[in-house]
């Protein structure tokens, strides 16, 4: 049996070249697969029954996945039961079923030592006032969703803590304009889910006539509940422009990632497009073959999962891959975009072929 699983190098994320990094991510990933295989019997049932008992990939595209979905209806974990410090839910509508994602004290560990890694190269390591547009309600009680999940993740990088919203999801005006006042003179960071600050933050602030002017030094980093935001049709772009326009923020990144990888987030740059970091990447799959392409379902792949078998996802959202080490941004490594959930008409036949 594999004594330990790979050691991980978090340090410098976006300064690997892809040849480089696909190699070590690749013998990480090999590694990975063998260490689930031996500690959680339904992974193991999965990959003999689906892939033949294969391990050893030959590309990134050839590492045996998961759809997503599988975690909604298997308790999937490479740990004994008193190993588990955390238990992780995905965010899911009343009478759906959500992902369990259990956590051991290493994946924990990593994921929050990754998680800063990735955002100190878009924010810088300065710990800045923070204003986090969502109710402190969310951190209390036992769940442990993905969303309690980021605000106490992104909290990590920031002071003075402010919460702009009241335990009814109505904006705390007095506090936020007292905050706002004083930190004129510093940069804030704002950190919130998309659907939570367009609906709660941005248009309430538009209903009841306030505006804020938070600086042009300050940032906004938020992700999730895109889908909400597509079927008003409000894209990036008018996001972006409105949240400028009441509340003087310029500096706006998107970050895309799931409680299933947490800590492996992909963060939006300054030309617009999604990162992989070092630690991670992602394929796009035709929607109809599964084979490898430019465009389709996008799967995740991330060496940092050690308490169970998430290493490789199959998504149900549609990407495109844009580039490899030449981002206007600097940053090296695959460079993408994402477009939105998969059509229902072809989501079962995308999500459920390796399920079977």
């Amino acid at each position: 049996m594999t004594d330990a699983p790979p050691a991980v190098t978090l340090a410098d994320p976006y300064s690997v070249p892809q040849a480089e990094r696909e190699a070590r991510l690749l013998a990480d990933l090999n590694a990975l697969t063998a260490w689930h295989r031996e500690r959680c019997a339904g992974y193991d049932a999965m990959l003999r029954g689906v892939y033949g008992g294969a391990t050893q990939a030959a590309r990134l595209a050839d590492v045996p996945y998961l759809p997503v979905r599988l975690f909604k209806h298997l308790a999937l974990r490479s740990v004994p039961d008193d190993a588990v410090v955390r238990q992780l839910t995905s965010s899911g509508t009343s009478g759906r079923q959500v992902s369990r994602i259990f956590l051991d004290a290493e994946t924990s560990a990593l994921q929050v030592r990754a998680l800063a890694a990735i955002v100190q190269d878009f924010i810088g390591r300065q710990r800045l006032p923070m204003l986090i547009v969502d109710s402190a309600q969310t951190i209390r009680g036992g769940a442990f969703s993905a969303r309690t999940a980021g605000v106490l993740g992104f909290s990590n990088f920031g002071r003075h803590h402010e919460y702009a919203l009241d335990e009814a999801m109505q904006p705390r005006w007095d506090a936020i304009e007292r905050f706002v006042d004083t930190h004129r003179d510093a940069p804030i960071l704002l950190f919130g889910f998309t659907w939570v600050v367009w609906r709660h933050f941005l248009e309430a602030a538009e209903s009841a006539g306030r505006r804020l002017d938070v600086g042009p030094r300050s940032v906004l980093v938020h992700g999730g509940g895109w889908k909400k935001l597509a079927d008003e049709r409000v894209d990036n772009a008018t996001f972006k422009r409105r949240l400028a326009e009441r509340f003087g923020l310029v500096r706006v990144a998107n970050y895309y990632g799931m409680v299933e990888q947490v800590g492996s987030i992909y963060m939006e740059c300054e030309a617009g497009y999604l990162h992989a970091p070092a630690f991670a990447d992602v394929v796009m799959r035709d929607t109809a073959t599964l084979a490898p392409a430019d465009s389709g379902a996008v799967e995740v792949l991330s060496a940092l999962p050690r308490s169970y078998p998430g290493h490789a996802i199959l998504t149900e959202d549609l990407g495109t891959i844009r580039g490899r080490d030449d981002c206007a941004c600097g940053r090296k490594g695959t460079y993408f975009h994402i477009h939105g959930r998969i059509p229902a008409a072809e989501l079962r036949g995308c999500s459920d072929v390796r399920a079977t």
